[in-house]
């Protein structure tokens, strides 16, 4: 045995019967001392769980996307089955090319596929409508009164009289710009779903409902006829269908992260220890998924890869490590044993930040984002075992070739001998000075005011038209806009839902409540058009009196009013007329949109005199955006300050030292902080998709903080000054932190080409916070430790490097 002090005080062992297997903590000889056995261990849990990863489902759930302990939704939840399947629907637009609908050949192929639609799985089929279903009325004043029927009637054969007929019963209808388009050359299929397959009893299957949607566009469009489809289930069928690329995108990235790890240590055989490693961790990660009965959806899908990145870091680090001991003559075993010492509690505290990262967003009361919190939670878990324990056994066994981990001390040796630091190494170290580190320091407080500043200006919910998940031109929101264009009555339904005493839905103050509620929202900006029992009744005081608009008004007289009952359509109230439903038409569903609709409701429900009747929000799409756009909102501070008091609390634990907890934290604030800003510039809003990477970028990017510290805090405590401490931290876990960053900036990086827009936006924004944690890392950590860490050195518990006697 024989010291070399130029980078490690390890005593240097060449060969294994000179090392002391009792040596090192209980964990470690507990592990290195029992190797074979911990290896059969982890093949069987990877054949075990590989087997059972193979029944894991892609699926989506709309009721998962609910915030359901919010008031709104659980009034919608309590009121679901009077709203007429105001809730989870799809629009399919059957269009013409030829001058109109009214059109033997266009009324046939609609009926063909509205009973083809009526017959898929989860169709809430007494609520469906269209031109062919019998709850498509029309109402008109006759000689005789009143008089009414189905738009299209038993009469109907397709002749050009029942043509006319069926024209004039539309125009009669009501439906023009809700079911009819208004130039009359398409019509809706409206088809409220059901959130389970009937038939099974299963969860509705997004991903086959939407290939039988397609199949039915392929079947029935021509160029005579187009079809158009939109709603909460087609746009999972289009991103479960797009999951395909994303598969894809995952397997660039694996080869980037693959390809860049082995450029750097020239190595085949580490290099695909860390790439297995890391990916055994994700077999496991869905393994335990489907035994315990959990779906990936569109939201989690990206989580796999998001854990085989952090375990391609931990594991670079490890690997780093016993390549440099091996590259000063240690024995294979001995070196995976001191790495295993010397960052064993720094990767554990940093996985544990992952960890606590990810579960904080169990604190948002939407079970989509719940779940995502649970699928990252258990892959961090597994990176544990498989990165931290496993990798290093496996290392172990195989070591590195000579020729790389030669390479791997050649330059700094090289340096070390001639007095001269790599000039990259001489850049960073600028800023354990004085001068440097205050220039750094108050770039930083500039950016952090400045990325505030803009942050204001961050907004809760969508900000764009049709569905923001999705491509401007993907085929769903071309559809989309198809939509709007078309019809008077958009897509982007709110619901008022009003609760009364049984049969008494129709009185005269009750209605008086409603139409004033419905006028003062006509009057708010972004809204179009509304509908309700009120408005029914006033154009039926038209029809009983002769069609004169004089009366197109509410008479106080509960009775005549009651009268209208027998001839209003279902979706404006229930069969025990003790609930109304006001429908208010909206131009988008933009955050602004909804914050301004839903602010002057609650503003008449408070202001409004007590009565028997109870108006309450909300259904109806736009309804529940708003809802889940006030839950973000709400959690999305709180979830930040849990992540960050977890994560001060964890490095606090590990360093006793609050000068080491601010070094380490306060980067991670600066990357929070412009992450907000550049969702602002790219004009992304805070919703179920982009939430989470808020919070993931805290817990995943301290991981390069704590590598850096803990060899600058242990350098320190053996008395080198910071300028040295800080060039052994670049020299062991700085050059891997540089590397990790940029190669996984990159990797995701490659997804601001999916077609799938949430994909995209959450590759923009990983890449950003890896690549800032990075240079939080290695520029502001040391600057901040100019003028903390010198004052006090520091010691860390566990963990020592390198002179740490036992780590575990």
């Amino acid at each position: 045995m024989h010291a070399d002090t130029s980078l490690d005080a390890q005593p240097v062992v060449a060969r294994l019967e000179d090392f002391d297997p009792r040596s090192g903590g209980k964990v470690e000889r507990l592990l290195f001392n029992h190797r074979g056995w911990v290896m059969l261990a982890c093949l069987l849990a990877t054949l075990l769980l590989g087997w059972r990863a193979l029944g894991l489902q892609l699926n989506a759930s709309f009721d998962k996307t609910l915030p359901a302990q919010h008031p709104y939704i659980v009034n919608y939840l309590h009121h679901q089955g009077d709203l007429a399947g105001q809730g989870n629907a799809l629009r399919i637009a059957v269009e013409t090319t030829g001058n109109s609908i009214y059109d033997k050949d266009y009324l046939d192929t609609l009926r063909r596929l509205n009973d083809a639609v009526y017959l898929l799985p989860g169709v809430d089929r007494p609520f469906m409508k269209s031109l062919w279903t019998s709850n498509t009325r029309w109402v008109a004043v006759t000689e005789d009164g009143l008089d009414g029927d189905t738009v299209l009637g038993d009469s109907y054969d397709g002749s050009p009289a029942s043509l006319d007929v069926v024209r004039a019963n539309v125009e009669r209808s009501g439906e023009i710009g809700q079911l009819v388009a208004t130039d009359f050359k398409s019509s809706i299929l409206f088809v409220p779903l059901l959130e389970r397959d009937p038939r099974t009893g299963q969860p509705l299957d997004y991903g086959e409902l939407g290939w039988q949607l397609e199949e039915l566009r392929a079947k029935h469009e021509s160029d005579h006829l187009k079809i158009h489809i939109t709603g909460f289930a087609k746009v999972m069928g289009d991103l479960i269908e797009g999951m395909r690329q994303v598969v894809m995108f995952f397997g660039v990235a694996l080869f980037i992260c693959a390809a860049v790890l082995l450029a750097y240590t020239r190595c085949v055989r580490s290099t695909a220890l860390v790439v297995t490693c890391s990916l055994v961790a994700v077999v496991w990660q869905c393994g335990l998924l489907a035994w315990a009965g959990y779906q990936l959806d569109p939201y989690s899908v990206l989580v796999p890869f998001l854990v085989f990145a952090i375990g391609m870091s931990h594991g670079a680090q490890k690997m780093n490590g016993i390549m440099q001991d091996i590259g000063r003559g240690t024995h294979r075993v001995v070196a995976a044993r001191y790495t295993f010492r010397r960052l064993f509690v720094a990767g554990l505290t940093a996985l544990l930040c992952d960890a606590v990262g990810f579960a904080v967003l169990a604190l948002i009361r939407i079970e989509v984002i719940q779940d995502l919190a649970v699928v990252a939670s258990i892959g961090v878990a597994v990176l544990i075992i498989s990165n931290l324990l496993l990798l290093p056994i496996l290392l172990s066994h195989v070591g590195v070739s000579p020729a790389a981990a030669q390479r791997s001390l050649q330059q700094d040796v090289a340096h070390e001998a001639t007095g001269q630091r790599a000039w990259l190494w001489r850049q960073l170290d600028r800023f354990t000075r004085r001068g440097p580190a205050l220039l750094a320091i108050g770039v930083a407080l500039v950016m952090a005011v400045v990325g505030h500043a803009v942050s204001l200006h961050l907004q809760i919910g969508d900000l764009d038209r049709g569905a923001p998940e999705l491509r401007a031109d993907s085929r769903y929101n071309r559809d989309s806009e198809f939509m709007t264009r078309h019809y008077a009555a958009s897509a982007d339904i709110l619901v008022v839902m009003v609760a009364t005493p049984e049969d008494q839905c129709t009185r005269y103050d009750t209605l008086a409540r409603v139409d004033q509620l419905a006028w003062r929202l006509e009057q708010v900006e972004g809204v179009e058009a509304t509908n309700s029992m009120a408005l029914l009744s006033k154009l039926a005081m038209v029809g009983y009196n002769e069609g004169q608009l004089k009366w197109f008004e509410l008479i106080p007289n509960d009775s005549a009013l009651g009268g209208v009952q027998t001839r209003a359509p279902r979706e404006l109230f229930n069969q025990g007329c003790s609930f109304l439903s006001l429908y208010v038409y909206l131009k988008d569903h933009k955050a602004q949109t909804l914050t301004r609709v839903v602010n002057e409701v609650e503003t008449f429900i408070a202001d409004a005199p007590k009565g028997d009747e109870r108006f309450m929000l909300a259904a109806g799409s736009a309804g529940i955006a708003a809802a889940t756009n006030i839950v973000v909102q709400q959690a999305m501070r709180e979830m930040l300050l849990w992540v960050y008091g977890a994560v001060i609390v964890l490095c606090f634990v590990t360093f006793r030292s609050w000068r080491a907890v601010v070094c380490a934290v306060l980067p991670l604030v600066l990357t929070s902080v412009l992450c907000e800003a550049l969702m602002v510039v790219l004009g992304m809003g805070v919703k179920v998709a982009t939430l989470p990477v808020i919070a993931l970028g805290v817990g995943i990017g301290v991981d390069y903080a704590l590598y850096v510290l803990s060899v600058m805090l242990a350098r320190l405590k053996a008395g080198d000054s910071l300028s040295d401490a800080y060039h052994h931290a670049l020299q062991f876990t700085g050059r891997v932190v540089l590397l990790t960053g940029l190669t996984l900036a990159l990797a995701v990086g490659t997804w601001a080409a999916s077609p799938i827009r949430f994909q995209a936006d959450m590759g923009v924004l990983l890449a950003f916070m890896f690549i800032w944690n990075m240079v939080g890392a290695l520029v502001l950590l040391p600057a901040l430790a100019r003028f903390l860490l010198p004052v006090q050195p520091v010691q860390p518990v566990l963990g020592e490097h390198p002179h740490a006697r036992s780590a575990a």
